[in-house]
């Protein structure tokens, strides 16, 4: 389950303060019960304490941290996935829709679909000038020579895109 690593931490570390606490607290009353309870006896009891809760405390907050970095590439997989399925079920989405609809810029829309070009996920082409997302076979637009958009030449723009010379349509294979 994603985020869990989140509670998962958080209760390690209150487990660690609660044994850290604990530990102080133990050290604190024996050295107060007994009559030849010296302080430096308190300090070391404080500090072996201490030692042994850090790493209880430090791997908490390493699975705290972990978890918080599984959110955000969860956030991240649920909004590519709404792009592939708002493309998918309509054919065509206006790119400032689908940002309204994922709450995000348009330059962060331009980033998750090149991830989702790159990932080999998606197959379509996009009309920067035009701001729309179009959905297509692959197959249909495996060796095409002419732009889906405007008909033009298309030319090679790097690893699975192809941009027509003439409207600047980006196809994505």
């Amino acid at each position: 389950m994603f985020g869990s690593g989140r509670t998962v931490g958080m209760l390690i570390i209150i487990g660690g303060f609660i044994l850290a606490c604990g530990g102080i607290a133990v050290s604190m009353a024996s050295v107060s019960v007994d009559p030849n309870g010296t302080a430096g006896g308190m300090v070391l009891g404080v500090v072996l304490s201490l030692l042994v809760a850090a790493p209880v405390i430090g791997f908490g907050a390493f699975l705290f941290w972990r978890g918080k970095k599984e959110l955000t590439e969860l956030t991240r997989i649920k909004k590519q996935k709404t792009i592939l399925n708002m493309v998918k079920t309509q054919g065509q989405v206006d790119v400032n829709e689908v940002a309204l609809e994922l709450g995000a810029t348009s330059e962060g829309v331009r980033t998750l679909i090149y991830d989702l070009v790159g990932k080999g996920l998606f197959h379509g082409y996009i009309n920067w000038d035009d701001g729309v997302l179009y959905s297509r076979q692959a197959s249909a637009l495996q060796g095409a020579t002419t732009c889906p958009n405007c008909g033009g030449q298309q030319e090679f723009a790097g690893k699975g895109i192809i941009q027509c010379r003439h409207c600047g349509a980006q196809i994505f294979l």
